[in-house]
């Protein structure tokens, strides 16, 4: 007897194996994918007590500290972060949340621990959550257990490195970006289920909201999709045929579905309401971008080798089948990630040169074909079994025998299995180097050997301990902690080398914070697009590093010239200098400014080569974080407007000694004078005097002995400082403060703005109605059902 397409599906009963088998496959689906992801990750060096070093990651380790050490005793997701850059806004123009999870668990396990662990939180979260889309989606089985499976492949990508979603992203100091990413896959499957169904109107909010507050990009995924998502279901209010064919052999499917305007409001309004949860942080992230830093990084017009990388034609090819095959089934899934690769692929190549820098946009890309690639694997496998089955059910049909296997879906059990064994076939043959040649791993775009995950990850976990030139940077950072105790705390400029690698990153020096308890802070430090002083710097670190790494784009340059150097850092009230290379401490030698106070070294034979280097602390005169001008600042009308126009007039102007005696202000008293960004004169002001000067973090007071006389403030400008017993303060070149005192005593303190209040208030108000539809729900429940 032959059964057609349209023959009824014997049912599946509600206990024993029939439902017990494919949870097990999806599990052991899962675990498969967890297996070689945390067999490259090296779990003894994930849970060993060594801190973590590694490109961005070996400097971003400072901050989860802070944050519970500093902010969160306050009530605080925010606030001022004094270590880096003369000072800036911390978390205000990047995202709290994955190193808030680092914060909260190290009141359970050790510090080192939970950071290394939240760094791998999102590339861990990945699979559990695409198979949980695909779920919400009511994809048929073995769908989702596929889309998990094909995260695999995704997060050992070899093609791109930095841009993030990928564990060498995440290695690289993009943790955030793999948490953001697989929090998105839940919100889109989110408002996937809840666009047919109408139910998640209060968590879905909850998780855009939570997306963002791990990274922006991810969001905009989120709500690209979300948007496709919405216009379809207004479009097509009885649904996809496709989708409501993969539903129904489940009974999956709900009894009913909003309205075409009713599934418009819904979705209008989960996105609104995610959007103003995270208002506390959205609002002064919108607010301040005059205040931000962009890098000027140079968009990548490569565009075939960035989006079809020879070793990921496979991908492409699968993706692009499972396009046409999803148009033609009318799969909701396949048609909305179809649009997010061509949005992605397509924003690529069209972004221009901006602030968005268009390689952040890769992963988004790849995250899409791989996505579909999975989606179409699942398809196939569930049709093989379809198959298979129905073979089975007409074989025992013209046999007589009862039909036991048609008492469950044996594509639930072995399409999982078999995916798993899919993707291991494509991602373990390059970890096992005897396995694949490596002449044919370099024909894909695969380098064998250091250029591994398992080696990236046991180079981070080991950590700046495991390093051989472990006890040189032990020994600098025991130097500094002894020379804040006896000369004092301040802030401290190290030279650039690009051979600081040894200790583990370039970056290291960034956690002079750290290793001193605060009280060195480090001038120069992660998020550069965070702080409107990064340009003048970068500018200090090529005066003052023979091998400088000159990251931002569009600023003029100088080779060593510690002369100079100097005077920008006594600009900047940079207090200590840092020097290891010969050609600078010569240089430093003759330099009044400078006193020789301290040495680490010599050091010898670091990571199979002889080094032996001999760094040289200074101090540098005149450096105080408060000092009297000499002349009024010129006030320069709509100076900063924009980020540009603040940085393009002040680089001038820093870059210009004669002009130095004359600040340019955005903004001042009456009686400043008025001007343009090339004006360099104005009035003389007999100094006064500053003395008392007490600076502690977000806090800082001093006393002055005349009134009315200006005071420069020799930390990064930010609306949120407020001042006591004096004017201002104003903002003047290159980003410092100005206050008038009108007071002996001046004080100074970092709170809110404007912007943090209406951002909070948007919160509370989202909250509010988050808990009126919670409420108004639950009494709809308690309703007798002809009443409802």
């Amino acid at each position: 007897m032959a059964l057609s397409r349209r023959d009824p599906v014997p049912p599946r009963g509600p206990f024993g194996w029939d439902r017990d088998w494919p949870r097990l496959a999806v599990l052991i689906a899962l675990i498969g994918v967890w297996w070689v992801t945390l067999w490259q990750l090296h779990p003894d060096l994930l849970l060993s007590s060594s801190t973590t070093t590694g490109g961005d990651t070996g400097a971003h380790f400072i901050l989860p500290a802070f944050l519970k050490s500093t902010l969160l005793p306050g009530g605080k997701l925010t606030g001022w972060y004094p270590g880096w850059y003369d000072g800036f806004s911390l978390y205000t123009y990047y995202f709290v949340l994955p190193d808030l999870v680092a914060a909260l668990a190290s009141y359970v396990i050790p510090y080192g621990v939970a950071f290394k662990l939240a760094t791998v939180l999102g590339s861990l979260l990945l699979p559990l959550c695409a198979w949980g889309m695909g779920r919400l989606f009511r994809l048929k089985d073995p769908i989702p257990a596929c889309l998990a499976v094909a995260t695999l492949p995704l997060l050992f990508d070899p093609t791109f490195t930095i841009d993030g979603g990928n564990l060498f992203s995440t290695l690289a100091g993009e943790y955030a970006f793999s948490l953001g990413l697989a929090v998105s896959l839940v919100v889109i499957g989110l408002f996937a289920r809840g666009l047919v169904t109408g139910k998640g109107s209060i968590i879905t909010p909850i998780a855009l909201a939570a997306c963002l507050a791990c990274h922006l990009v991810p969001t905009l995924f989120a709500l690209l999709a979300a948007g496709v998502l919405t216009l379809l279901a207004f479009l097509f209010p009885h649904g996809l045929l496709g989708d409501d064919a993969q539903g129904s052999a489940l009974g999956l499917l709900p009894g009913g579905r909003p309205s075409r305007l009713g599934a418009l409001w819904w979705g209008v309004r989960s996105g609104v309401l995610g959007l103003a949860l995270a208002g506390w942080w959205l609002v002064p992230f919108s607010a301040g971008q005059k205040l931000v830093n962009p890098m000027g990084y140079v968009n990548d017009t490569d565009y075939v080798a960035k989006l079809l990388p020879h070793a990921d034609w496979w991908v492409a090819i699968v993706a692009l089948l499972a396009m046409v095959v999803g148009l033609i089934r009318a799969s909701r899934f396949a048609i909305v990630f179809s649009i997010c690769a061509i949005a992605a692929g397509g924003a690529f190549i069209l972004d221009p040169q901006g602030s968005l820098w268009n390689e952040r946009l890769i992963p988004l890309w790849f995250t899409s074909l791989y996505l579909l690639a999975g989606w179409l694997l699942g398809i196939t496998l569930a049709a093989v079994a379809r198959w298979w089955r129905r073979r089975a059910i007409e074989r025992s049909a013209q046999m007589g025998r009862p039909v036991r296997s048609a008492r469950w879906l044996p594509g639930a059990v072995g399409g999982p299995i078999v995916a798993l064994g899919i993707g291991l076939a494509v991602v373990v043959p390059p970890l096992v180097p005897s396995l694949v040649p490596a002449s044919a791993l370099k024909a894909i775009g695969i380098t064998p050997g250091a250029n591994q995950v398992a080696a990236w990850a046991a180079w981070n976990y080991s950590g700046y301990e495991g390093k051989d030139a472990y006890p040189e940077y032990r020994g600098l950072m025991t130097t500094m902690t002894k020379i804040g105790r006896t000369h004092g705390c301040g802030r401290a400029m190290w030279e650039y080398s690009s051979d600081l690698d040894r200790f583990g990153t370039p970056m290291a020096l960034m956690l002079l914070p750290y290793w001193t308890n605060g009280c060195i802070g480090s001038q120069e430090g992660l998020f550069f697009e965070s702080s409107a002083t990064v340009p003048y710097h970068f500018l200090i670190q090529a005066e003052v590093s023979s091998g400088p790494s000159d990251p931002q784009v569009g600023l003029p340059y100088t080779g060593v010239d510690i002369a100079a150097g100097v005077q920008h850092l006594q600009m900047l009230g940079v207090r200590y200098l840092m020097l290891s290379s010969p050609a600078t401490k010569a240089q430093a030698a003759s330099n009044p400014s400078l006193t020789l106070i301290g040495t680490s070294g010599p050091w010898a034979k670091v990571g199979g080569a002889l080094h032996h280097t001999v760094w040289n602390i200074y101090e540098i005169a005149d450096s105080a974080v408060v000092a009297p001008l000499t002349h009024l600042p010129v006030v320069v009308p709509g100076v900063g407007r924009s980020s540009d126009s603040w940085k393009h007039a002040n680089v001038a102007w820093f870059m210009d000694k004669s002009r130095w005696g004359v600040p340019l202000a955005e903004a001042g008293p009456a009686s400043w004078p008025r001007g343009t960004a090339k004006t360099s004169t104005s009035p003389a002001v007999a100094p006064t005097t500053v003395r008392e000067i007490s600076h502690a973090g977000s806090s800082l007071s001093f006393r002055v002995g005349r009134l009315g006389v200006p005071v420069v403030v020799k930390i990064s400008y930010d609306p949120r400082w407020h001042v006591t017993g004096a004017e201002g303060p104003y903002r003047i070149s290159p980003n410092l403060m100005a206050v008038v005192p009108t007071s002996h005593h001046v004080s100074m303190s970092y709170g809110t703005d404007t912007a943090d209040h209406l951002g909070l208030g948007a919160t509370v108000l989202a909250l509010g109605c988050l808990a009126a539809m919670g409420i108004a729900a639950s009494h709809r429940k308690r309703r007798p059902l002809h009443q409802r």
